[in-house]
């Protein structure tokens, strides 16, 4: 038994050292190649000057031996602005952006990551940058992996106070905004038609003063995240919400105007917080707030008139109010949120903020939809105090609603109810062209099953849609009018 313990053991040690020995030769054979999990790294369209995300990408040797690379090494050196890490070892600027001896086992893998700060192009749009990783075999084999990206010359700005009047935007180059952006009580901005702000995650827009954000139907302004790269291949960062802060209008701020303007991917997107209800706080014409972490349009106690957007896809409500004076005609105000299953309504109107009372002087809707997955996806809140109950207006006139049908003449008028339990309307999902939550498309264009055409009353109705489009003689519920497609 000790000998044939002793047979086994041994055998055992030898095979182990035998595939020790095997593991530890290297082929010189230019035969055996490394095989690269990609022949490109994309970078997508980057800023100038600005990091970008970490890509990577596997390194396998199917050869059957081992395979050792003389070097590593960036084809172009420093003048690109790649940065690359090799199996752990970084191809720092001393040792001249390589790495020598490299090893991959047989049947082994390593891993490869890439990042870029791009420098300035001194060109106006995104110019093609790209760099060679080459990978040279000791057999005097070359193999290489293309870098590439985009990159864009952008206006950075960092942390900046309007403190007097101004207007930013309208030039050929990007802007991207880090660290905030304050307009101060005593000070207007204006955003140029057709400007695009990129803002960090750590920025947003806080107006003590007044902002102007006036775009045309045809030269929108846009507001998002500055990340230009995709979190999965069908999925960029632009479609997904909490890219930035979104916008704030302080007590102090009055008479702010935003016109065809796009706000999406925040947290909240547009805030207005208490102030004096006899002043006009904010007018929303022909815009979008789409997919935020946070509220679409969050209104405390103040005076805002909403007229032909689109306010779409949030964590919390889509639109809520406590208290004050708001009017939403032709809006479409869907809640199809897909990050989260507990995501809030479409529609949510108080007289109170928690245990603020904020009477609710007015909240009109008009010819608007207000629909999404939920059973109910609007909520109202009253607030009984103790001597009476607290001021609730609210009226609902010619508006797609999906909830309980409810009997009130005196405030709810021409309403197309999508009431769940009944099995012959339209589910919220179907009145739009498209609602893809797994692929997180959307278009909020009506299809032809919308209850909502033809439906809208017509002495309320405003002449354009959305997108600037004359409505006809039977205008639709919501903010885009219906057009077949073609």
């Amino acid at each position: 038994m000790g000998k044939l313990l002793s047979t086994i053991c041994l055998t055992v040690a030898f095979a182990f050292l035998a595939a020790c020995t095997d593991d530890d030769s290297f082929s010189l054979s230019p035969s055996n190649t490394l095989t690269f999990s990609t022949d490109t790294v994309r970078m997508d369209t980057v800023f100038s000057t600005v990091p970008t995300s970490t890509r990577s990408f596997w390194v396998y040797n199917k050869s059957g031996d081992g395979i050792r690379c003389s070097s590593v090494r960036l084809a172009n050196g420093n003048q690109t602005g790649f940065r690359v890490n090799v199996d752990g070892e970084y191809l720092s600027p001393t040792a001249g952006y390589q790495v020598q001896g490299v090893e991959v086992r047989k049947k082994d893998s390593i891993r490869v990551f890439v990042e870029l700060t791009s420098p300035r192009n001194g060109a106006d749009g995104p110019q093609l940058l790209e760099d060679d990783l080459i990978f040279t075999l000791e057999s005097g084999v070359e193999q290489r992996v293309n870098l590439n990206a985009y990159t864009w010359d952008a206006e950075l700005l960092r942390d900046v106070v309007v403190r007097g009047d101004s207007t930013i935007g309208g030039g050929d180059k990007p802007t991207v905004i880090y660290g905030g952006l304050v307009v101060d009580s005593s000070a207007v901005l204006r955003i140029a038609a057709g400007t695009t702000l990129y803002f960090h995650s750590d920025a947003g827009i806080s107006v003590y003063g007044k902002l102007l954000s006036e775009g045309t139907a045809g030269n929108n302004i846009i507001m998002r995240g500055d990340r230009t790269d995709k979190m999965f291949d069908y999925l960029p960062y632009d479609m997904v919400s909490g890219q930035w802060q979104g916008i704030t209008f302080h007590s102090s701020s009055y008479d702010n105007v935003m016109s065809y303007t796009d706000v999406h991917g925040s947290f909240d997107g547009i805030v207005c917080d208490s102030s004096d209800v006899s002043k006009t706080k904010l007018q929303l014409y022909n815009s979008t707030v789409h997919n935020c972490q946070g509220f679409g349009l969050k209104v405390v106690n103040s005076k805002v008139d909403v007229r032909n957007s689109q306010i779409t896809n949030t964590l919390h409500d889509c639109v809520a109010v406590y208290g004050g004076d708001v009017s939403l005609t032709h809006c479409t105000i869907a809640q199809f949120y897909p990050f989260d299953a507990n995501r809030g309504v479409a529609l949510r109107y108080a007289n109170h903020d928690g245990d603020m009372e904020m009477p609710l002087l007015r909240m009109d809707c008009v010819n608007t939809i207000v629909t999404g997955y939920g059973d109910d996806m609007v909520m109202a809140d009253s607030l009984e105090i103790e001597g009476g109950a607290s001021v609730f207006n609210y009226s609902f006139v010619n508006s797609l609603l999906r909830t309980k049908k409810v009997e009130d003449n005196e405030r709810i008028v021409g309403t197309v109810w999508e009431d769940v339990e009944d099995t012959a309307t339209v589910s919220g999902e179907d009145n739009f062209r498209l609602v893809d939550i797994d692929m997180q498309r959307y278009d909020f264009h009506l299809d032809s099953l919308s209850h909502a055409i033809d439906k809208a009353d017509k002495d309320r109705s405003i002449p354009i849609d959305r997108d600037g489009r004359q409505r006809d003689g039977m205008p639709d519920i919501g903010c885009f009018e219906y057009v077949k497609e073609e």
